[in-house]
């Protein structure tokens, strides 16, 4: 049984349909990549995951159980997580108090030290425990990628999505971010689903790739198999993008 289940999902946002019965299955341990070109729906989908959305028709499904019926605010004890294409963190708030509100989302009233110490132990994982006490304006762009990373980690989840890690990283960086991920999936035991535009990075780190053009999926395989599909290559890839990948 998949860890995670899309079913015949359509979202619509009044005459505009950003899903049209979209199906995918996530592996309990699979890193899976979720591409297409902007406005595709991959984000939307995140939303739906995360009940940020609720689909017009379909299901989703985690380990079994329907999450139609659970507030966005139980997500993360259900043991879902997840960044944002835009970096999300409360700017008043220190990095460590930030992390913490991940720890937060999923420990029992009066676990504050329980917490502080889970949450300074993925700082330290993530090798930001000298940024704890600082506030996020003024630290470099993937310094900011990593602290709302460890807010995710900090919730202990059992999937997590990552939408557009990449963006904004140089050549550099998405290579240190691949080693990355394939660790954070392996020391976490996680599930991670990927939304990215940086086909290196995709087709590098994932077992799976499911492709998303204007709401529709269009096709789903390993790496090789949907780099080399002509369907994905007219919709989205290009030649270059397959050469160079």
């Amino acid at each position: 049984m998949a860890l995670l289940a899309v079913e015949d999902v359509t979202c619509r946002f009044g005459g505009i349909v950003a899903l049209a019965d979209v199906s995918l299955a996530v592996e309990k341990g699979q890193i899976v990549g979720l591409i297409g070109p902007n406005g595709a729906g991959k984000t939307t989908l995140f939303n739906l995951i995360t009940r940020l959305y609720r689909p017009n028709n379909g299901r989703i499904l985690f380990d079994g159980k329907d999450l139609t019926r659970t507030p966005a605010y139980r997500m993360a004890r259900r043991g879902i997580a997840r960044t944002f294409q835009n970096v999300v963190l409360f700017q008043h708030m220190t990095v460590l108090e930030n992390v913490l509100v991940g720890a937060h989302s999923r420990l029992r009233p009066f676990s504050e030290r329980r917490g502080r110490n889970e949450a300074l132990q993925v700082l330290e994982y993530l090798e930001l425990g000298e940024f704890g006490r600082r506030l996020p304006g003024g630290l470099s762009f993937g310094t900011l990628k990593r602290v709302e990373l460890a807010r995710a980690l900090a919730a202990r989840p059992t999937l997590l999505l990552l939408d557009e890690p990449a963006g904004g990283l140089n050549h550099e960086e998405v290579g240190v971010l691949a080693e990355l991920i394939r660790r954070v999936q392996r020391d976490f035991d996680l599930t991670i689903l990927l939304v990215e535009h940086h086909m290196n990075l995709v087709m590098s780190v994932c077992d799976q790739v499911h492709v998303l053009n204007f709401g529709r999926k269009i096709a789903a395989g390993t790496p090789g198999e949907v780099q080399a599909d002509p369907a994905v290559i007219e919709a989205y890839l290009g030649a270059e993008n397959v050469d160079a990948a």
